[in-house]
């Protein structure tokens, strides 16, 4: 009979690693994890050998009998998996940086998870991940698959619209770190601070926030139009919000929302840094190189706090609660990107949302949202109608549905110059795109 809990991480070889491995280091009593499979390709085993190393340190440190596998077998490794956790980056930074710097160059916003640097994202990945999904199903039936690969809204989408594995959440650290700012700007422990988030990821808003059950959004609203007190994260330029613009929204938005809501100024702070040579793919490049460089030292022994400069805070809190409330039924609150199910009305109820769910051993409920507010609603239907049309895109390999795509994207401005931007980033990423074979037009 097989004892403890086997989780795999594919994606290993991620500098995120560490922050996952002392997530489930804080958490062994409750999560009493035997295996931590750590799986990554031939590009990346440098890397996981590194990550992996110092991950065995780290368990050897905390005294927990966990054991560490490094394997590039993935198949190998998913046999009897509990759980799979995916952070993986199809392309690796390189691809990144073309995602940032194309957009840019045709004067629009390059960013990896919004906008044409998103599409692609999505496209190079959802083809792997449906592969990872059909080989769960073949070797871990009962497992559950747990998606933080970006752009996760639409990587979800796709995994529940065509996926083999129906046990599939999709997870994000963005309202973890909003209701730990919140918190903070209102000087009140976390845990007796709720927050009713509904919408898409990347794309989410707070409809309500609750300090004792109370409602204090027209405090948090008033704090969030102060431009010394910003909710923003480390990819995300700090850009204030006007005051009269968040109170008459009425909703919280998220970091995110300011490449929708300050396009133009996002916009002339990309083309000052590209005109620089910089994109933010550059600075996390130069981030991740010093972090192995940190990784290597053999006397490390805990995750580095410099790993919180990488945008990746509370990565951890999202994954490891998540594998904790199901495997010990919890019933706790948590927001998750999962199948609608009718939770907010207005969106297809076989289309992920990402929504404030109740988290038992049975997986993820969405609770009942109802309508949006009229405000936000128009946006999310039309990111909604992206991301359906993108997934199509990307299990077709359709050229027509990828152009649909990327023009109905706000962030797109030009349809004659979205065709040309579509047409360059399939050239470039061609070697990762493989159902567009014989769809791309060689410039």
């Amino acid at each position: 009979m097989k004892k403890g809990i086997k989780i795999v991480t594919i994606g290993g070889g991620s500098s995120y690693t560490p922050e996952f491995v002392e997530g489930l280091i804080m958490r062994y009593k409750e999560l009493p994890v035997s295996e931590l499979w750590l799986v990554d390709i031939e590009e990346g085993k440098d890397k996981l050998q590194i990550v992996g190393d110092l991950a065995k340190r780290m368990v050897e440190q905390a005294k927990v009998p966990m054991e560490i596998h490094l394997t590039l077998d993935r198949r190998e490794a998913l046999k009897d998996a509990d759980f799979v956790t995916t952070q993986m980056r199809v392309g690796q930074l390189k691809a990144r940086i073309q995602d940032e710097r194309l957009p840019i160059k045709y004067g629009m916003i390059g960013q990896e998870t919004n906008g044409a640097g998103g599409l692609f994202k999505g496209m190079r990945t959802i083809p792997v991940l449906l592969e990872i999904a059909k080989e769960i199903q073949d070797l871990c039936p009962d497992a559950w698959l747990i998606n933080f690969t970006n752009p996760a809204g639409l990587v979800t989408e796709a995994l529940l619209r065509y996926g083999a594995h129906p046990k599939v959440v999709g997870v994000c650290n963005l309202p973890i770190n909003t209701r730990m700012t919140i918190a903070r700007l209102l000087g009140v422990d976390v845990e007796r601070l709720h927050i009713d988030f509904a919408g898409l990821n990347h794309m989410v808003y707070g409809l309500d926030v609750k300090v004792d059950g109370e409602s204090v959004l027209p405090q948090v609203l008033e704090l969030m139009g102060d431009p010394e007190q910003q909710v923003s994260m480390q990819n995300i330029a700090p850009i204030p919000w006007e005051k009269e613009f968040i109170k008459s929204l009425g909703v919280i938005p998220c970091p995110y929302h300011r490449y929708y809501y300050k396009t133009s100024e996002i916009l002339q702070k990309q083309l000052e840094e590209y005109q620089n040579g910089g994109t933010r793919a550059e600075v996390v490049q130069r981030l991740e190189n010093d972090l192995f460089e940190l990784y290597q030292d053999e006397n490390l022994k805990i995750k580095p706090p410099q790993l919180e400069k990488r945008g990746g805070a509370y990565y951890s809190d999202a994954a490891c609660n998540l594998i904790s409330s199901i495997h010990n039924d919890r019933g706790d609150i948590q927001t998750l990107n999962v199948r609608n199910e009718g939770a907010i009305l207005g969106l297809p109820v076989d289309s992920a949302v990402e929504v404030n769910c109740v988290v038992t051993k049975e997986g993820p409920e969405p609770i009942h949202v109802g309508e949006l507010p009229v405000a936000v609603s128009g946006l999310v239907q039309q990111i909604k109608s992206f991301e359906r049309v993108a997934a199509e895109a990307a299990v077709t390999g359709s050229y027509e549905k990828a152009l649909l795509a990327m023009t109905i994207n706000p962030l797109v401005t030009s349809d004659v110059k979205g065709k040309q931007l579509l047409d360059e980033m399939l050239e470039v990423h061609q070697e990762y795109l493989p159902q567009f074979k014989g769809q791309i037009q060689h410039s």
